[in-house]
């Protein structure tokens, strides 16, 4: 048995071994001996002459099945005769042994990865080996090695060992920094330890010195952190705003910024302050610019200054500063004055100088000086019969008569004077300040009757009238009331109709059709029986006729159309005339019928008083004691 090494990937036609042999029939002579192997494989061949082994395929330790089985074992056959004769047998292995033939590769070979910017030296990032092989079989040669980290910006990171292939942090990133790098793009090689033999895969490496080495590109972006507050411009901010700034108006702005890259975008609110007796909060502040502005009329009278606190916020982090806003008093308030109308009388002879019937104004104003107050009559002075005294500097004057009437000479015609005082603001101002400062006026209203000759002065007071107006609104809250008032219609209409009918049903059961009430109905309901008896006297058949269908006669009302069957053993009546009264008619009627009886009484003989029985009462004797008793009189 003979074991042999050999290096993969050699060339077909290598030498693996000279297998000789030697037979001793042929001791003086050279033998002629036949070789052959056992199985004749893909790798090896033998040649039969000469008994050389030789490679004949292509050997990859790191492939199948050479990967699993390195040893190719092969029985080695010699024999002296190529058809036959003496052989003899010995077995050969041949070991297959791996070299450095495949450099390390990466999958993939592109990372990215993303670091916050405040992470410390020594921060983990990635760990390359877990990415690469070398599929080379002996571990001696598939050993490799992370070197040649570079890239702009590769100084912040580094590899802890040239085997390891992790990569870490080797100091803080700052973004805030001018030369900051956002993405940084760093390439590292991974190499081979072992020594390479790259010259059956790669036959352009004809020097055993180059190593082929891998690149991997790997893409860090640094995440921007939130690291500093917002830092307004001002530790505090004041604005001095009119009391008649407009509304709406922008009285100031504040301003806020933080130092983080990129910037941030700062909210500003109001969280305190600003607020009054009837508002929340009269300013508001523009959440993305700062302006400061009113949301209702600024009152110097009623509140001097307002302190507000202004919040700045980036989403996480938040400042505060206040902002005082003084109100600077404008005069926007006219003067006052009580009473602002009167009503009086005066006799014609009062004296010039006399304070008409004590009457005096006096004046308030919540943004002046008692002392700014003027006071002049604008209309209806006729003659300046009135003047105010004091004119000028105090809040309270009286109404003094300047100038006598004269209604003798024809001076004064008026005897009523309907006065218009105007009071303002102004007696303190200088002439140029007048043309630039605001100024308010008041008025009052005074009714002066002059009374021709001297009288009781009868003073009267402001009266007033209250008048109040009453509208009947349709709201929507009450949409039952005309759903109740309608309900309610129907249930009385409902109610008067059921009423109605019983009603009528009550009169038809108490007065029931003619022909079938008895004695006692007609007695007990006088009324409904002469109507019954009204409407048979009233039907007056006064012509006859026969009928061409069944060949009978019957009578008729030329008047009304009533019709009848003319019974057989009735004799045709006469027509009464147009003008006789009913009552006749009924006579009529009877002595037509005495003939009839007498005529039926010839034709059958008659019973006996003493056997006649009881003939029921006609129609006609059936009528009521009243009706009975008229006619007889009438016969």
């Amino acid at each position: 048995q003979r074991i042999y090494r050999i290096p993969e990937e050699e060339s077909p036609g290598t030498i693996v071994a000279n297998i000789t042999a030697k037979d001793p029939d042929d001791e003086d002579s050279p033998s002629r001996l036949f070789y052959s192997i056992q199985p004749s494989g893909t790798y090896f061949s033998i040649n039969p002459s000469t008994g050389v082994l030789q490679v004949t395929g292509r050997m990859n330790r790191d492939a199948r099945p050479l990967q699993l089985q390195p040893n190719v074992s092969l029985i080695v056959r010699v024999e002296d005769g190529p058809s036959g004769g003496h052989a003899s047998e010995m077995e050969i292995t041949i070991i297959i042994d791996d070299i450095n033939d495949n450099p390390p590769e990466c999958i993939p070979s592109t990372f990215r990865r993303e670091a916050n910017e405040n992470m410390t030296a020594g921060t983990f990032l990635i760990d390359l080996r877990n990415y690469c092989k070398d599929i080379d079989v002996d571990p001696l040669n598939s050993r490799f090695n992370f070197t040649g980290l570079s890239g702009f910006g590769s100084n912040h990171f580094a590899l802890e060992s040239t085997g390891s292939g992790r990569l870490v942090m080797t100091e803080s990133i700052d973004l805030e920094n001018p030369d900051r790098i956002e993405v940084y793009s760093l390439t590292v090689r991974v190499q081979d330890i072992a020594w390479p033999n790259y010259s059956s895969k790669y036959p352009f490496y004809t020097s055993f010195d180059i190593f082929l080495c891998y690149i991997i590109h790997i893409y860090i972006r640094i995440k921007p952190v939130n690291e500093f507050f917002p830092v307004f411009s001002n530790l505090s901010y004041e604005f001095n705003v009119p009391e008649i700034a407009k509304v709406g108006s922008s009285i100031g702005r504040v301003n806020a910024r933080d130092k983080d890259w990129p910037p941030s975008v700062i909210t500003y609110s109001i969280v305190a302050g600003g607020g009054t007796r009837d508002y929340t909060n009269i300013f508001w502040i523009s959440p993305t610019k700062g302006d400061v502005k009113i949301l209702a009329r600024l009152d110097y009278e009623t509140t001097q200054k307002h302190v507000l606190m202004v919040e700045a916020s980036d989403q996480e982090k938040t400042a505060t500063a206040s902002v005082t806003v003084n109100v600077l008093e404008v005069n926007d308030e006219e003067p006052v004055c009580s009473p602002n109308f009167y009503s009086f009388q005066i006799p014609v002879s009062t004296a010039v100088g006399t304070n008409i019937n004590g009457f005096r104004i006096q004046c308030q104003d919540r943004d002046s000086d008692p002392r700014s107050f003027r006071y002049f009559i604008n209309e209806g002075n006729v003659n300046n019969h009135f003047t105010f005294s004091p004119s000028a500097g105090s809040n309270v004057s009286r109404l003094i008569l300047a100038s006598r009437f004269n209604y003798e000479d024809g001076l004064d015609t008026a005897w009523i004077y309907r006065l218009r005082v105007y009071i303002t603001d102004d007696n303190l101002l200088s002439a140029r300040d007048k043309t630039t400062h605001l100024i308010k006026t008041g008025t009052v209203t005074l009714s002066i009757t002059v009374i021709p000759s001297p009288t009781t002065v009868i003073a009267t007071t402001p009266g007033f009238t209250v008048v109040t107006k009453r509208e009947n609104l349709y709201s929507e809250s009450a949409w039952y009331v005309p759903f109740v008032i309608t309900l309610g219609s129907l249930l009385l209409l409902g109610l008067l109709a059921y009423l109605g009918f019983l009603l009528a049903t009550w009169v038809r059961t108490r007065c029931p059709p003619a022909g079938k009430a008895d004695v006692t109905s007609r007695i007990n309901f006088p009324f409904c029986l002469s109507l019954q008896m009204m409407t048979k006297l009233n039907t007056v058949f006064d012509g006859e006729a026969r009928d061409p269908v069944t060949g009978k006669m019957y009578e008729f009302n030329t008047r009304s159309g009533a019709r009848r069957w003319k019974k057989s053993c009735e004799t045709p009546q006469p027509a009464p005339a147009m003008s006789s009264t009913t009552d006749n008619s009924d006579q009529g009627t009877e002595r037509a019928e005495a003939p009839s009886k007498k005529e039926l009484s010839e034709k059958k003989k008659e019973p006996t008083a003493e056997t006649k029985p009881a003939i029921k009462p006609s129609a006609a004797q059936s009528k009521t004691p009243w009706l009975r008793l008229q006619k007889q009189k009438e016969e």
